[in-house]
């Protein structure tokens, strides 16, 4: 049987098939989808959203340590966040099959840089398999896994953008049950202390020759021979473009096993072509290990080192045949990234743009384009939960200075679970004084409508504790009157609370509450908001364009010749509502 899947959902498929038992995942472009669609095999698989990857990353180790076929799954920059313990997981080695999914993503579509995670592989030594269609990303899958067990190794699945977005087809497979490994107590392997790592690290060297040795003779490392004037290696989706532009044109080296590298095989099909180029999307990594083992070859003089490859950037790199252009992508609109209509966090910015002396310390989320005009309502952005650190160091070096700035932190509910908890503990254990202020819109918005541990919902759809920020808030030690609740869409009282917040010179925490606007409400969330369906309308004869209402940024409102509220996207916020100064604008059901 065959069917058309994405990657990821191939990469779910793959796990079933290979008698997976754990795993888990923090959600992030392009990988989200991995585990979502793990859910349709929980009969047999136990899945789970953790907090952030470096749990999602040790839970799976554990599973792996306890006898059971384990992933992890996170995008590249999640890849840092779980490095610690995948470097040291390296070393010991598995029990059951482990697979780490990282999912890059080159372009930077959804993300804030445009990092190489195959470096990862090189310098934790860790085997990596590069799937170039879906059905290799099961294929792979399954083989990461035996592999794992094979070699004593985690093995990496590096995956980007376009393979766990596109589609083509798979075949499918009934699942073969693997049974726990039985336990066995192995202090010398598992317990990494510098006398146990000294032999783990002897170790690992000898299972890399022994991998390389593999990848010399493996399946997956597979040589097409055409014409032998140009040859050409690649891997994942760029092998499809290079195939794409030089057809049978040339001789070509499709890599599944990128590390450790088949230095043999690859000096043998170099030197039985007159050319050689390397197609590779970001940073020159197989071009590198050509041209340190002297295998001449063309590469990043011609090729981007940066953004995706597509078949156009190839051929015009390759032959200067540049692609066309249609008139109608010239003339075409582009809709700018803006927070929903609705959107709880647009109250909550409009009302912090307001506030003069301040600097705004933002993160990672659908928030981060509260950052945009006419908004404007953020100046920084660098990493999950960096917002509250990284506005605790700006606040004691601005105090330091002399300088009477103001920092607050802006941070989503998810990203507050994932990193930011430690930060406000740096901020209470360091006497700081800035506001730090939690989005809490119920669940984790950007990436698609995944729980967390603040929504009382697991990734099975069983209910479980939700986590109470409030009191959590308390037990790191901001006192009790510093913690305030509000509605980020009264924009009168989210102004009086960031006044009262930012007049303290101690840390202050307020939680902006409210469902994202496009979430299935729960019935506790019927429960605790007000949530009925309304719009707002404009009274043309009461208007003045003076446009405050456009200044909120709400995509619903458009200014011409008259201001108008489109009907069909308006909530019924009232955020326009409460800005207006003329009483222009009604709210009904």
């Amino acid at each position: 049987m065959k069917q058309l899947m994405t990657g990821n959902e191939a990469i779910a498929r793959g796990a079933y098939e290979a008698g997976l038992i754990f795993a888990s995942a923090y959600p992030g472009t392009p990988s989200t989808e991995i585990l979502e669609n793990m859910v349709n095999y929980k009969k047999d698989i136990y899945c789970e959203w953790a907090p952030n990857e470096k749990v999602a990353m040790e839970a799976a180790i554990g599973a792996s340590i306890a006898g059971a076929r384990s992933m992890a799954a996170m995008k590249h920059v999640g890849v840092n966040v779980a490095a610690d313990p995948l470097f040291t997981f390296a070393y010991t080695g598995v029990t059951g099959g482990f697979v780490l999914i990282s999912a890059d993503d080159p372009g930077m579509h959804s993300s804030q840089n445009e990092q190489d995670n195959r470096n990862y592989a090189t310098a934790a030594r860790v085997l990596m398999l590069e799937p170039s269609n879906s059905q290799e990303a099961k294929d792979f899958m399954k083989l990461g896994l035996e592999l794992s067990e094979r070699f004593d190794t985690p093995v990496m699945l590096r995956v980007t953008t376009r393979i766990c977005h596109s589609k083509s087809l798979v075949e499918l497979s009934d699942r073969v049950e693997k049974p726990l490994i039985p336990y066995e107590k192995k202090i010398t392997k598992y317990v990494a202390t510098p006398a146990n790592g000294k032999v783990l690290r002897k170790q690992l060297i000898g299972r890399l020759k022994i991998m390389e040795e593999y990848s010399n003779t493996a399946a997956v490392n597979e040589a097409e021979y055409n014409d032998t004037k140009i040859g050409v290696i690649s891997a994942g989706v760029a092998y499809q473009y290079a195939r794409e532009v030089f057809g049978e044109e040339a001789s070509y080296l499709k890599l599944g096993m990128t590390f450790p590298m088949p230095m043999e095989k690859i000096k043998e099909f170099a030197s039985k072509v007159e050319k050689l180029y390397v197609i590779e999307e970001m940073d020159p990594y197989m071009e590198n290990h050509l041209k340190m083992a002297g295998i001449p070859c063309i590469g990043k003089e011609i090729i981007p080192e940066m953004d995706e490859l597509n078949t156009d950037i190839v051929r015009n790199a390759v032959f200067g045949i540049a692609a066309e252009t249609m008139k109608s992508e010239k003339e075409a609109v582009v809709r700018p990234p803006t927070l929903c209509a609705g959107c709880p966090h647009r109250g909550f910015f409009y009302a912090l743009r307001k506030k003069k002396n301040i600097i705004i310390s933002g993160d990672i989320g659908c928030y981060t384009l509260g950052s945009a005009a006419p908004l404007s309502a953020m100046d920084t952005c660098i990493c999950m939960g960096a917002s509250i650190s990284a506005g605790h160091g700006a606040a004691m070096a601005l105090k330091k200075g002399g300088s009477d700035l103001k920092v607050v932190s802006v941070i989503g509910d998810s990203t507050f679970f994932h990193t930011g908890i430690n930060s406000l503990m740096d901020v209470v254990y360091n006497n700081g004084n800035t506001v730090s202020v939690i989005l809490d819109n119920r669940i984790t918005g950007m990436t698609g409508h995944q729980e967390n541990p603040g929504t009382g919902f697991t990734l099975m759809g069983e209910p479980t504790n939700e986590v109470d920020i409030p009191m959590l808030c308390k037990a790191i030690g901001v006192k009790g009157d510093n913690i305030y609740i509000i509605n980020p869409l009264d924009v009168k009282l989210t102004e009086d609370v960031l006044a009262d917040a930012l007049s303290k010179d101690e840390p202050t925490v307020i939680i902006a509450k409210w469902p994202c606007i496009l979430k299935k409400f729960s019935d506790k969330d019927k429960e605790d908001f007000d949530l009925r369906p309304k719009r707002c309308e404009i009274d043309q004869e009461k208007c003045r364009k003076c446009k405050s209402c456009v200044k909120t940024g709400c995509p619903a409102i458009s200014s011409g010749d008259q201001i108008t509220i489109n009907p069909d996207p308006c909530t019924g916020c009232s955020v326009c509502k409460q800005v207006c100064p003329f009483d222009a604008i009604k709210e009904v059901e």
